[in-house]
This record gives structure tokens, sequence and C-alpha cells, in this order.
């Protein structure tokens, strides 16, 4: 089974020039049409469009409200009228031109409609396309007792969230991120004390507003509100209509952090030891010239909050959560170095710090560095790692590790060979050589592993679980 990048499945993106003299002078010549050329030309683009989206008419508005303040008429504007200024400044994107790939697989919240002794799942994927922008599209998909997988037909369409416009946040980690900036002179504090232990959105404008109203101007001050405004903007939620399919559903990137692409998704189902279930999700947000790890949390894959994650060891890529506590504490894979596996523990899944080295690289092909291929998978024998490791050329290929149940810093046993190497015409896409992985699941004595092939595909694989533990044995050997 693979998945193969469809170039018609495209969102509506703003499009509107960086110079405003060229938004006027647009806005100018629609205003100079006459109603009934309004009509003529409105009615061209939505036959040419409206076919391709929900509600077009909605999205052509929105976009009109963001060159809104450039009118310059007192006149009103048909809708008509409207609706074609906002085509002017729209265009459409292909999400998955470039690539669908790096998938993470999860069961699926929901298991009405699964077969007896199957299972549903959710599969979340890299897709990239013009300006490698990165976004995060779904898939929904059932495995049956004897293993056959399949997946749901995929929407010709695809809608964007709507961002929640007044989020709330929590006081004590937006302290600690502002701390982690350096950001904790007067100012902050002079903003933070009239806030609760959460607060919205608006409290904090009002806040930071006052601030600026009684604090004489300075450098120093307008860093310090800046920072905290971006620390917001990096913070939001999103959520969908219950209506849509899984396949149409998108997110895409929001924060300034996260300007030039949402990457490498690793999603797992996380049970508390209270019995509450919660999907999260770490990913990498980058916009052009850094990277940040970062959090999803979302209960029903309708609702999503994103959250920058704290502590000083959030760094490079490749955080994966464990799917549940370990001696009461969060637990976490991770590589800082950029080279090793590490593991590191906390009582908050938004605080990560001392990070535990746990596997070096070690045969060729995964030499030059290792790192996990999503979330570890709970066995009887132990913690089963999907792991990646780069060799010569650059090459990716899939391995596995074994670690302890109890204490995860213990490796117990250790593939001296790959699972999957990329072959054949796996060794060519975008980023050739590349067999990669976000994450896998177990059903029925299988692991069921989706993997990227070079960069612009998917494809699922599954493998016997004994098997694999046998060889995981004799490694250590």
């Amino acid at each position: 089974m693979t998945l193969l990048p469809e170039c018609a499945r495209v969102i509506i993106r703003p499009f509107i020039p960086s110079d405003m003299r060229r938004v006027t002078t647009i806005i100018g010549r629609a205003l100079a049409l006459t109603e009934e050329e309004v009509l003529s030309q409105l009615e061209i683009v939505l036959g040419e469009f409206r076919d391709r989206h929900f509600d077009i008419e909605g999205l052509l508005l929105a976009n009109f409200e963001r060159v809104r303040h450039h009118l310059f008429t007192q006149r009103p504007l048909s809708p008509e009228r409207t609706l074609l200024i906002g085509a002017l400044f729209s265009g459409e994107y292909a999400l998955e031109s470039a690539a669908i790939f790096n998938p993470s697989i999860v069961v699926h919240p929901d298991q009405g409609g699964a077969p007896a002794g199957g299972l549903r799942f959710i599969m979340s994927l890299r897709a990239t396309g013009e300006g490698h922008i990165s976004s995060i599209e779904f898939r929904a998909g059932t495995i049956t007792q004897e293993g056959e997988i399949s997946l749901d037909p995929a929407s010709r369409f695809v809608t964007e969230p709507t961002v929640i416009p007044d989020p709330s946040y929590e006081r004590a980690p937006f302290l600690q991120k502002l701390h982690e900036m350096g950001i904790d002179d007067n100012h902050a504090n002079a903003v933070v004390a009239s806030l609760g232990d959460s607060f919205n959105r608006s409290d904090l404008n009002r806040s930071i507003g006052t601030v600026r109203h009684e604090t004489p101007d300075s450098h120093e001050l307008r860093r310090t509100l800046e920072c905290m405004q971006w620390l917001a903007d990096s913070n939001y939620q999103v959520c969908f209509p219950e209506q849509l399919a899984i396949s149409e559903r998108i997110i895409f990137p929001v924060s300034p952090n996260e300007t030039n692409g949402i990457e490498d998704a690793r999603f797992v189902r996380f049970a508390d030891s209270d019995g509450s279930v919660t999907y999260y999700a770490t990913y990498t947000a980058f916009n052009g010239r850094e990277i940040l790890p970062q959090l999803i949390r979302t209960d029903d894959f309708l609702h999503f909050h994103i959250l920058t994650l704290n502590g000083d060891a959030v760094q490079n890529k490749g955080m994966a959560l464990f799917p549940r506590r370990i001696g009461g504490r969060y637990a976490m894979l991770s590589r800082q170095d950029d080279e090793n596996l590490f593991v590191m523990y906390s009582d908050s899944p938004h605080f990560w710090s001392d990070p535990q080295l746990v596997l070096r690289p070690s045969a060729m092909w995964e030499c030059v560095k290792l790192g996990n291929c999503g979330s570890p998978l709970e066995t009887d024998a132990g913690w089963l790692v999907i792991t990646h490791g780069v060799g010569p050329m650059r090459k990716y290929c899939i391995g596995a590790v074994l670690l302890d149940l109890e204490d995860p810093t213990k490796v117990i046993g250790r593939l001296r060979e790959p699972i999957l190497s990329p072959v054949g015409a796996e060794r060519e896409g975008y980023v050739p050589n590349v067999v990669y992985s976000c994450g896998s699941l177990i059903h029925g004595g299988e692991l069921i592993l989706p993997f990227a092939v070079s960069d612009r595909s998917s494809a699922i694989a599954s493998l016997s679980l004994d098997d694999l533990l046998a060889a995981l044995r004799e490694g250590m050997e």
C-alpha cells in the first residue's frame, strides 16, 4: 500500500502583495468595474473554483477582510464586488504537491464500525507543497483480525480549522517559558501581576496595553512586550467542524515560529493512571531559520491545543512521549545532541530537563547518528523503540531497540541489522536513500509500521512481533 502526493488536494490561502501600493492599485481596478462586469467576472471565478472547495464564498470573504482597511471609498460594496476583491487576494495552495511522508499511526478514539477482532486507526502525515511548507494531514483506516490493512478513501476536499480567537493559557508554563527566553524583567512581572493562574488572550492583551500606557517607552519594554505576544501566538487552539471526515482536516502553520512548516508529528495515545486518554504529538516548528520543538494535545482529533515545550532539554528534533507514566512520571525519548538517543522524565508533559544517555550509534548503518521513529510501544518483553539510523552517503534505515519496562534507560535488546533499508525505487525521491517513520502500533501480534519513502511518498509494512523480539534479544548476545 503506497500513498502518493496528490496535487488536487488544495486549500485557499491569502495571496497579498507585500507592497501596499500594489494592494491599493488592485483594489482600484476592482472598484472601477461596473456592477455588470463584477457579476460576469465573479461568475467565471466561482464557476472555475467552486467545486474545488467547501464554502468558497466564506474563504473569499475572509481574504477580503484582510485588505478591507486599504479601501479608499466610503460607498457600500455589493456582496459580489466584495467576493471578487477577495478572489483577487486569494490563491490555491496544493498541500502535498511535493510530498506526503513521515507518517505516524495511533488507535482511533472512535472504534465504532471496527471489525470483530480488528481496530480503526488514524494516521498522520507530513504534507509538503510549494515553498517546502509542511502541514499535518490525516487518514483513517482499518486493520482486520487477520492483519489486512485498508485506508478509507481520501476526500477531494481539504479544510483548515478555525483558530480560536481568545485561547486560554496557564500561568506557570507561560512564566517558565518567558524565563527560558530571558524575559523575566520588571516589565514582564508588571504584565503578569494582574493575571490569574489561568487567563485568556484578552486578559493578556489588556494587561500588556496597561503596562505600555503606564511605562515610559524604551527598547527593553518593546522587546519584552513583543516576546510576550510571540509566546502567546505560539500557544493557540484550533477546531474542526464535526461533520468533516478525518481526511478533510489539515493543520496548516499558524504561529510565527512555524511559518515554514509543521514537521514530523509523532502522535501517541497516552493513557494516564486515572484511566483518561489523551492524544499527544511532538512536532518541529520551523520558521525558515530556527527549529522549535512543540506539543499538540487533542482528545478527539477535532479540537487541538498547540503548546510550546519548556525546559533546557527542549532542543533539536525527535522528541517522542512514552504512552504512559513510568514510576508515576512522564517519560520522553529525545536527541539533544543530534547523534545519540536519550530518555528524560518529568512531572509534567510541558517541562523537560536532565536527559539521560541511553544509546549511541554502533553499527555502520547508524554510524553518523540515530534517533527514534516515534513513541515507544509497550510489550511484555519491554519497550519496543523503532529507530532510524544514518550511515554512509546519508542513507537512512529503520531499526529497533528494546528498553526495560521499569527503567527504560536500560537497553535489553538491539538489532544488528535494520528492519528496512531503502532499495530499488525506494531510493528515489525529494531526499534520496531514506526510509523513515514517526510512529507505529502493535495489533494481533504484528507490528504495523507506516514509513516514508525518500521524503516523497508513504507506505505501510507489517511484521511479526515475536520474530522481531527474538531478533532483538539475539542482537544483545
